[in-house]
């Protein structure tokens, strides 16, 4: 079962699974339109509860000897200012990326032990790296997804049960296709980071041109899957200058990016009323 299967990451890795012999339960808030071999397509929302139980309903139906494996693709994107952002959006954010990924293998577990299974949760390399400027909402449900699945691993492990999780890279996905938009959005509606906006946003876009071919990422997943001791961690092509970044320390990484991004825009207000 794979969640977040009708685009980008988990449509690829839907397609490589049912390309070799599996079953795979594809879904999505919007149930995959063109499915391959023998695929069969669930809605699926996984900020209800009662759309998780009714998707795993018709899951026992199509895998009544259990799971093999469920992977949790479903995510959302947020980009901007911490003390900017609305609250509502930060709320569908965890909503989606950390306890839609809750909900669904909690749903999913009785399955997932009947059939001898596995979890493969889905973070990114920011699930790692230290948090950067604009990037914290989505930074802040990465990290929450790298508690969750360590904490799940240590818990499952007691019942036989393998967790991985994959922390992928930059990848040409409609998430990705969609940065400039984001950043716009943002722009827009800051009253105080316009000017550092624009320039991140502006260096987000130009990154685009380094984003992998998803096939790549479905091959992790596909090792995660079926191998008979699956690693705990499968780091995907993160994006060596992010990486390198995070092994500075505080001291020397905040100056240098307060030096290259100091946009003129930006003022403080030493105002007192």
């Amino acid at each position: 079962m794979i969640t977040g299967a009708a685009g980008g990451l988990g449509a690829a890795t839907a397609e490589l699974f049912a390309r070799r012999g599996w079953r795979v339960l594809a879904a999505d808030l919007q149930p995959p339109r063109s499915v391959t071999g023998d695929t069969i397509a669930l809605e699926l929302d996984v900020t209800d509860v009662d759309s998780v139980t009714a998707a795993l309903e018709q899951a026992r139906e199509h895998a009544p000897d259990g799971l093999q494996a469920v992977v949790t693709f479903a995510g959302i994107m947020l980009v901007g200012p911490l003390v900017e952002v609305e609250e509502s959006d930060m709320r569908r954010l965890f909503e989606v990326n950390v306890l839609g990924t809750y909900r669904t293998v909690k749903g999913a577990f009785p399955l997932i032990q009947r059939g001898g299974g596995r979890v493969i949760t889905i973070s990114s390399e920011t699930g790692w790296q230290k948090a950067l400027m604009l990037n914290g909402p989505y930074a802040m449900t990465k990290h929450a997804i790298e508690a969750y699945t360590d904490a799940l691993r240590r818990e499952l492990m007691f019942l036989d049960i393998p967790v991985s999780t994959i922390q992928p890279g930059p990848f040409a996905t409609n998430m990705v296709d969609g940065i400039r938009s984001a950043f716009d959005k943002a722009r827009a509606n800051s009253a105080c980071f316009a000017a550092l906006i624009g320039k991140v946003g502006d260096m987000a876009v130009k990154e685009q041109s380094r984003a992998h071919n998803p096939q790549i990422l479905a091959e992790a997943v596909w090792e995660a899957a079926t191998a008979a001791k699956p690693r705990r961690r499968y780091s995907v092509r993160p994006d060596p200058r992010r990486a390198l970044m995070h092994r500075l320390p505080d001291s020397l990484l905040d100056p240098l990016l307060r030096k290259a991004l100091a946009p003129n825009g930006i003022r403080r207000d030493h105002s007192t009323t």
